[in-house]
């Protein structure tokens, strides 16, 4: 019977120890560098907010945070390779607006858009700005939009690519107010606005920080704004919901991790990104990138998020009939 009691203990033991250890290496976490997977090419404005989010997060979590760009298929690679990751906490996402559309435009994904991620929390939201070509007759929204309405199919828009935060920008104006612009879509938005600088297309919806460059430049004419309200780094142009009610767009960066991670993972994770959107150095990198950073970022509120912007951008993908394959 003794030898049964003492095998029974050491089982015990082990069984305990295996119960303890998870909890140890998550009071522990993080101890080792975390890896934010970057979906897109280095240098683009998503890699550029990145770099400035790991460096002042890396202060936050006091381990390094790295950016990894892996880029391919509008997103997917990265987004794949993150969706089949450990769930420890060392291997992040952080992703765009082509997350929430990527269900709509491509006929299948290597992974479930909100099953195989946890929602960490939003960061920043990127508007948009709607330029013209300076040769358009429209000098007021409300005269483009009559102008867009007179000349149905015969308006063409630039974008950075089919599904791009420029796209459906363009593509909820024709979806809400009832226009047919035609999408021109380029490798990037650099060359995009090329073209429309070159008067090969009309208008388009670019970044904020890029597309206000060329306004200042002279190079374009602006006309409005994309969120709700005005910029206010542009008070005097309108927010394009004030001619197109319920009109609002723009591009976002969230954080997402592998699902089945620990609650308590993602809690730090999510407690310590809150306290980086409030650092001095990142607010002012946002600025100047034309970011809005997020005040109080939870799993919770990015999860309602996500299926809201699917909810919001799968219609107008429909009507547009977007398709990435």
């Amino acid at each position: 019977m003794i030898p049964s009691l003492s095998r029974f203990a050491t089982v015990l033991g082990l069984a305990l120890l295996g119960a303890v250890a998870p909890a140890a290496a998550q009071s522990d976490y993080p101890a080792r560098p975390i890896r934010l997977v970057v979906p897109y090419a280095a240098g683009g404005p998503t890699d550029t907010f990145a770099r400035s989010l790991a460096a002042s997060w890396s202060r936050q979590l006091k381990a390094q945070v790295v950016v990894e760009n892996r880029t391919g298929a509008g997103t997917i690679v990265g987004t794949e390779y993150v969706s089949k990751a450990a769930p420890d906490g060392y291997t992040l996402l952080l992703t765009t607006v082509a997350h929430a559309v990527n269900p709509s435009i491509h006929a299948s994904l290597p992974y479930r858009t909100i099953e195989d991620f946890a929602p960490v929390g939003l960061a920043a939201r990127a508007p948009l700005v709607l330029v013209v070509n300076k040769s358009v007759p429209a000098q007021t929204l409300g005269e483009f939009i009559a102008y867009l309405k007179a000349h149905p199919g015969k308006v063409n828009y630039s974008s950075a690519g089919v599904g791009s935060a420029p796209h459906l920008g363009a593509e909820l104006l024709n979806y809400k107010a009832g226009t047919k612009a035609v999408h021109v879509p380029y490798r990037g938005s650099a060359p995009a606005m090329a073209d429309l600088i070159g008067g090969h297309v009309e208008f388009m919806l670019d970044s904020a920080p890029t597309g206000l460059a060329q306004v200042r430049s002279g190079t374009v004419r602006l006309l409005a704004t994309s969120m709700s309200k005005r910029l206010p780094q542009t008070v005097d142009s309108p927010a394009i919901a004030e001619a197109v009610p319920g009109y609002e767009a723009y591009t976002w960066n969230a954080v997402f991790a592998p699902a089945k991670i620990s609650p308590e993972i993602v809690r730090k994770l999510s407690e310590t990104l809150g306290q980086t959107l409030h650092e001095p150095a990142l607010q002012a990198k946002a600025n100047e990138l034309g970011l809005i950073l997020e005040p109080k970022p939870t799993p919770e509120a990015l999860g309602q998020f996500l299926r809201a912007e699917i909810a919001k951008w799968t219609p107008v993908a429909t009507a547009a009939n977007m398709k990435a394959d």
